[in-house]
Parts: C-alpha cells; structure tokens; sequence
C-alpha cells in the first residue's frame, strides 16, 4: 500500500509518535440524508489479550485500540455495523485473537457483526485450524498479509495455498487479499485458479497516493476486476497520502476502483487505526462522502452499506442492541 520502497508493516512500525454532523449535500427541497456504514475492516487490538508483533512503540497506532475508542471515534457518522479484520498476530496468537473477537461478535448491543480472522493457508495445519470455526456465524473469511517485504512473488499461487482457497470457498467463507500493487497479477490468477471462492481485494490494490505515475496500477487493477468473484475495498488509501492531504488527491484512486469494478462490486472500509496515521476516521469517511458525492444515492449506498452485505454474507438487518 505505500509508496516509495517502504512496506504497509515497515510504515506502521515507523509511524511516529470537533465533531461535526456528516451528512450528504442538500438537495433542493429535501432534507439532507445519511448513508448508513458498515466497516467492513475493523481493527482492534486490546493489548490485555493479544499483542500484534510489529505494533510500534510510540505513534498512532501505539498502545490498545479497542472498540470503545472506536465507537467514540465513528460518533455521528451512521456507521451501524462493523467487520472485525485480523491484525497480523503471530500464528500461534490466530486462535486467541479469534475467539476473543467472536466473543465480541456475540454480545448484545456490539455493532461488530463478522470476523475475518487471521490463517496461514500455505500451512499443512490450515484446514484443520479453518475446520473448528466452520460452524460459527460471525466468522465472514480468512486474511494473511502479503504484502511484506518477505512475502515473495507467487507465494499465493502455490499448490497447498490454493486448495486452502478452494476450502474456503467450500465452506462460504472469502478470503481478503492484501497484495502490493505490484503483486495484482497474482491476485487475478488466484482468483482464476479458484472461481468458487469469493475474495476481497484490500485497500484499492494498495497504490501510493503520491506515486508519480499510477498507469501500471491502473492496468492491473482494470484486468483483476475482469474476475468476477473478487470485488474491491475501497480503503487504505489515506495513510499513503501526505500530510497536507485533501479529498482531491483520493479521488482519482476512488474513481478508477468504482470504473473498473462497478458500482456493484466496491464496499467500504475504515482501515481503523491504521488510517490515523495520516487522517482521523471522521476525515476519512468525510473526504470519501465528498468523493462520491455526485453519484446518485442508490449507488453511494452501495459503497456505504449494501455491497458489503453481498460480499461478506452479512445478516441483512443490524442486530438488536440494548
């Protein structure tokens, strides 16, 4: 995701250490509405139970980040649902980190309504590890980061990480694919290897804002979206911008995501903390609502809220709360 040479894990081990009402333009004659959210990439990580490895010491993102700080954060901005996304705990954390966000999953009133929880599909171990939460509702798909520095090219493409692929989509579930932007080549032919799968593209490819020439992005983005069992995340994209950032400098990223996949296949996504390294969750969502805000309403609930009840399986109405 970010630009330069840096990794999305090298920059998040380097980060160093109002409320206004959102809503859409007024139309004449109508009272301004809000589109109603569901975050489908929802981090949290309570430090009293699972402690990320490459969680720096200082910065935004240091220290535990928990769904109280979230929720004061996310006030007032429709956001109804939310998606918890794995944090790249060490593989012997996964069951720990998942029944702990399950749990979470279970209690009245939470608004996190699903799970991708962490796995290491090329592992021998993987589908027995996948099998034990086969029967549990709130688990939405699996995730492993590849886009560090020591992820190879062609390391999803091998034969035991494919026929995981192939589990998951036995069992429903998706698999989100983080991938630099470069390794978009790979993810097309994930996705062709295993067309009964569905996946979820991370981060809009995970371009860099700043990269001077986003062509080759742009290319490989419009051949992935040619598969029609993955859509694409609309997130990620502020932590690569620079610090004196605006809506304008998203939007053409926004735009080319919702050209080549269509309106039907973009969901959006918070990447909350991770976003705070250069936006807070209220400026993000807000300069993403500015970027859409000329497409019709139907199509920026899509984005907001429907989309993601497709791709995830969602329950189609929010739980009771209390």
């Amino acid at each position: 995701m970010f630009h330069g040479r840096m990794t999305r894990r090298e920059m998040l081990g380097a980060a160093a250490g109002g409320l206004v009402a959102a809503q859409q333009p007024r139309r004449q004659g109508r009272a301004p509405r809000m589109t109603p959210i569901i975050d489908t990439h929802q981090h949290l990580w309570d430090l009293d139970k699972v402690r990320p490895p490459w969680l720096p010491a200082s910065g935004p993102l240091a220290g535990a980040h928990t769904m109280e700080r979230y929720l004061r954060e996310a006030e007032g901005l429709g956001i109804e649902r939310t998606v918890y996304m794995e944090v790249d705990v060490a593989p012997e954390d996964h069951v720990r980190e998942a029944e702990t966000v399950l749990a979470m999953c279970r209690q009245p009133g939470n608004p996190m309504v699903g799970a991708v929880i962490g796995g290491r599909p090329a592992s021998e171990g993987f589908g027995g590890y996948i099998r034990r939460f086969g029967g549990n509702r709130h688990v939405r798909g699996v995730r492993q980061v590849l886009h560090g520095a020591g992820t190879p090219r062609g390391y999803c493409l091998q034969e035991r990480f494919v026929r995981s692929m192939r589990l998951l989509g036995e069992m429903g579930l998706a698999f989100d694919i983080c991938v630099p932007a470069a390794g978009l080549p790979d993810a097309a032919r994930l996705c062709d290897l295993c067309p009964d799968t569905r996946f979820i593209l991370d981060h809009c490819g995970n371009p860099g804002v700043q990269t001077p020439d986003l062509d080759p992005w742009r290319r490989d983005m419009a051949e992935v979206a040619k598969r029609p069992n993955i859509v694409c995340k609309i997130s990620g994209i502020v932590a690569t911008a620079r610090e004196a950032w605006k809506a304008d400098d998203l939007a053409p990223i926004v735009h080319h995501c919702a050209e080549v996949f269509g309106r039907d296949r973009i969901v959006f996504a918070s990447d909350w903390p991770v976003c705070t390294l250069r936006a807070s969750l209220r400026q993000w969502v807000l300069a993403l609502r500015e970027i859409v805000a000329g497409w019709s309403e139907q199509d920026q609930r899509k984005l907001f809220h429907d989309n993601a009840i497709r791709a995830y399986r969602l329950p189609a109405r929010a739980k009771a709360t209390t």
